[in-house]
C-alpha cells in the first residue's frame, strides 16, 4: 500500500533543514498552500461565475488587470497576513510594497514577493496559468517598520521559492535550497500530495519555448539560436520541438519535467526585457538551478543580478543546462554586450 504524504507533513519533516528552524517558514509555506487552494477553486469555476474579464483597472506595469488577478492577489495577501510569519508583500499587482498589519505579522521574520496569477488572460480560453513566489528573510530589525529595502535582495538570498500551476491538475512546486519537490492537489481530500519527489531537469532537452511572433525584434544571438534549434542533426536530436503556451509557469513546468529551454529575450520595444526579476525570474531561476538547470540573462546568472527596484525588468534564458549554455554561446558570439546588470530599474 502506497503511503500518501501531504505538503504539510512533508514540510514538517524537512523543517530541520532550515538554519533558522522554529517553524515560521514551515507555517509560511503552509499559508501559501492554503491560498493556492482558494485561488484554484475560483479558477476552476471561472466560466460559471462573474469573475472572468477585465476589472477596469491597470497594474503598475500598465497592464490591464483581470478580475482573477485582483482576486488572487487579495487571497494570497490575506493568507499571509493571517498566518503572521510574513511582514511585507511585494506583488506584481501593487505599485508599492504592502505592509501586513495584523497583530502577529508586524513581527514576521519573512517577506514574500509574488506574481499572484501569471498568464491570467489564458483562463478565458481554458489554458494553464500559474503563481510564482519568493521568500526572503527580512533585513530590517523587528523593532523597525519593514520597507522596500527588505525586498531589494539578490536571488541568491532567497530562503525558499516556488510556483503553482493551475492546469488539468494543480501542482505546487517549491525549493528551500535542498532540491525541488512537487505536490499535486487531490481534490477529493483537499490536500497537496507529494507526487514528484526530488525533481531534476534533464541536462539536454528537445523543446524550445519562445514567442516566435516577435522574431524580427529579437537580438541576433537569439535568432541564431532559434535557427540552430530548427536544423536537422541526429547527434543532438534536432530539430527541436517548438512549444509556447504563453504562461511562463506552464511552459517552465513542462520543460522542467521533459527537458527544454524557455527564452524571453529583449526586444526593440523592451530593451531591458519584460519579465519582472524579483517575483518571476528569481524564484523560477532558484527552482531550475536546484533541479540541475541554468538560468541567465544571456550574459549573467539571474540569481546574481543586483536588485534596485521592486518591479525591475529582465530577460531570461532558463532550462536544461546544455541548452542554456548553447544559447549563451550564441549570445556572446552574435550579440556581444557589456557585462553590466542587463536588467535595470524601470
Amino acid at each position: 500500500m502506497t503511503v500518501v504524504k501531504t505538503l504539510g507533513q512533508f514540510i514538517i519533516e524537512k523543517q530541520a533543514d532550515f538554519p533558522y528552524a522554529k517553524g515560521e517558514l514551515s507555517r509560511l509555506l503552509r499559508d501559501i498552500g492554503i491560498a493556492a487552494k482558494i485561488v484554484n477553486r475560483e479558477i476552476n469555476k471561472a466560466g460559471l461565475v462573474d469573475i472572468l474579464g477585465e476589472a477596469g483597472t491597470v497594474n503598475v506595469q500598465g497592464e490591464s488587470q483581470k478580475k482573477l488577478d485582483i482576486y488572487a492577489n487579495e487571497q494570497f495577501i490575506s493568507a499571509l497576513e493571517s498566518g503572521g510569519e510574513c511582514c511585507l508583500v511585494a506583488s506584481e499587482e501593487n505599485e508599492e510594497v504592502v505592509l501586513l498589519n495584523s497583530k502577529f505579522s508586524k513581527n514576521g521574520k519573512y517577506i514574500v514577493a509574488i506574481d499572484p496569477l501569471d498568464g491570467s488572460s489564458n483562463i478565458e480560453v481554458n489554458v494553464a496559468v500559474g503563481t510564482t513566489f519568493s521568500i526572503y528573510r527580512r533585513k530590517t530589525d523587528v523593532s523597525e517598520e519593514p520597507n522596500e529595502s527588505d525586498v531589494l535582495q539578490k536571488g541568491t538570498e532567497q530562503v525558499a521559492a516556488g510556483y503553482i500551476v493551475y492546469g488539468s491538475s494543480t501542482m505546487l512546486v517549491y525549493t528551500t535550497g535542498k532540491g525541488v519537490n512537487g505536490f499535486t492537489l487531490d481534490p477529493s481530500i483537499g490536500e497537496f500530495c507529494l507526487s514528484h519527489p526530488n525533481m531534476r531537469i534533464p541536462e539536454d532537452g528537445t523543446i524550445y519555448s519562445i514567442n516566435e511572433g516577435y522574431y524580427t525584434h529579437f537580438p541576433e544571438g537569439v535568432k541564431k539560436y532559434i535557427k540552430y534549434c530548427q536544423v536537422h542533426d541526429k547527434e543532438t536530436n534536432r530539430p527541436y520541438t517548438s512549444r509556447y503556451i504563453g504562461s511562463m509557469v506552464a511552459d517552465l513546468h513542462r520543460n522542467l519535467i521533459r527537458g527544454g529551454i524557455f527564452i524571453y529575450p529583449t526586444t526593440a520595444a523592451n530593451p531591458q526585457g519584460k519579465l519582472r526579476l524579483v517575483y518571476e525570474c528569481n524564484p523560477l531561476a532558484f527552482i531550475i538551478e536546484q533541479a540541475g538547470g541554468l538560468a541567465t540573462n544571456g550574459v549573467k546568472r539571474i540569481l546574481d543580478i543586483e536588485v534596485n527596484k521592486v518591479h525591475q525588468r529582465s530577460c531570461i534564458f532558463i532550462g536544461s543546462k546544455n541548452m542554456v549554455l548553447k544559447a549563451e554561446e550564441m549570445m556572446r558570439e552574435y550579440s556581444p554586450v557589456a557585462d553590466t546588470e542587463a536588467s535595470v530599474a524601470v
